[in-house]
């Protein structure tokens, strides 16, 4: 039998904290808590976490700030905010800090734990439905969706998982218009609004790895979606 997941409750809300880690625990999950940016880094420094669960609004360090210092050396362990803030301009920044979801406070356990099993489900990464190439040669770039790795004329880069999957698709559609519902449903695993932010973001980022190359293009096709324009390159 396969062990359970291990996830990592930051919030300051004593009493909530604990309710989420009993109802995560009762589902089957090994959570544990803690309710400060501080206590949180330092758990998460000691390893072993397959999903964080972070509040924005921490005493100490806030989620964002936890997160951009989670990311400068952690690309992948996927991250989800609760928050009381329900701006969408807060969602943007909580995606751009590198979160893989965004909640807002009050929410249903239902809800809480859909997107824990979407969340954790999709960071394994999307399968191809079909055998692909181990290398995709984009202009003077070269791409390996399996290792994760960009190579461009200014260097080499490794890929989070969400561009990875971005760009595979992207790839896989070449010159062709990759459909926004298609792409959130393979990702994100739904369509929603905030995952249609969160995409945008992760496009931007696809785009500035690739203005590397002149060759390289990623437009956007009005009401449909984006094209990758790039020849297949040289060998």
């Amino acid at each position: 039998m396969a062990a359970p997941h291990k996830l990592l409750v930051v919030e300051d809300d004593q009493n909530l904290g604990t309710l989420l880690v009993e109802y995560l625990r009762a589902k089957g999950y090994d959570a544990d808590l803690r309710h400060d940016g501080r206590e949180g880094k330092a758990a998460y420094d000691k390893g072993g976490y397959d999903l964080l669960i972070l509040d924005v609004m921490m005493p100490f360090k806030d989620g964002f700030t936890l997160t951009k210092e989670i990311r400068q050396r952690d690309l992948t362990t996927p991250i989800m905010f609760l928050s009381a803030k329900a701006m969408k301009q807060d969602a943007i920044q909580g995606f751009q800090s590198g979160a893989d979801d965004y909640m807002t406070k009050p929410f249903s356990m239902e809800e809480l734990l859909l997107r824990v099993n979407a969340v954790l489900r999709r960071s394994k990464g999307v399968e191809p439905k079909a055998p692909e190439p181990e290398e995709y040669r984009i202009g003077d770039s070269r791409f390996q969706p399996r290792k994760q790795v960009l190579q461009t004329p200014g260097g080499e880069r490794k890929l989070t998982t969400k561009e990875n999957e971005l760009l595979r698709l992207l790839c896989m559609n070449r010159n062709e218009v990759l459909d926004r519902s298609s792409a959130l449903i393979a990702v994100w695993g739904d369509d929603s609004y905030f995952n249609g932010r969160s995409m945008d973001v992760y496009i931007a980022k696809l785009r500035k790895y690739l203005r590397e190359d002149p060759k390289v293009e990623i437009i956007n096709v009005h009401g449909k979606g984006f094209r990758l324009i790039a020849d297949a390159g040289t060998s």
